[in-house]
């Protein structure tokens, strides 16, 4: 049974002439997925952009503004303004590239490892909200697959820079 927009209206039959419905599967998540990051993340500056942004400068070396632009697929001059309300809330801080003093590289404060850990919980709860129709193996189960056929369907892509490109940014 489906909706009027084409939509599965309940599971899948699970029988072969049954329309695929990974793609639907899919979207419904990733929509999901968004919608409930956005919340978790809304009051961080530029909500779910602003966590990429902040995970991407706490994980990784410090890179410099246009590299991390470029790696998270924002335009430099949005990532100028993303990057002084960050700094502005004392979240991340620009600091002169002792190999260039041109440039300058995006480096975590202590108060944002502290913010960035209660986000990353935050996403983990919003997570398991989202899949809380799994028992804890099949959520461990799906993620594991879900890597696997990403990392086998695209293997050299970034992945904060294929969510960015496939997530709005929060209006």
């Amino acid at each position: 049974m489906t909706t009027t927009t084409g939509t599965p209206s309940s599971a899948p039959s699970g029988t072969d002439d049954a329309p695929s419905p990974l793609g639907w599967s899919l979207a419904a998540l990733l929509r999901e997925w968004s919608a409930r990051v956005a919340a978790a993340c809304a009051d961080v500056p530029h909500g779910g952009r602003g966590y990429e942004v902040l995970a991407a400068v706490t994980h990784d070396a410090p890179p410099t503004q246009a590299a991390l632009a470029a790696r998270l697929g924002i335009d430099r001059t949005v990532m100028t303004y993303l990057l002084d309300e960050l700094a502005g809330c004392g979240l991340v801080e620009r600091q002169p590239d002792p190999a260039d003093r041109r440039a300058r590289r995006i480096v975590v404060t202590g108060h944002g490892r502290t913010v960035l850990a209660d986000l990353d919980a935050r996403v983990r709860a919003a997570e398991d909200e989202l899949l809380a129709g799994l028992d804890d193996a099949e959520r461990t189960a799906l993620r594991h697959l879900l890597v696997r056929a990403a990392t086998g369907a695209a293997p050299g892509d970034d992945r904060c820079a294929v969510v960015a490109r496939v997530v709005p940014p929060a209006g």
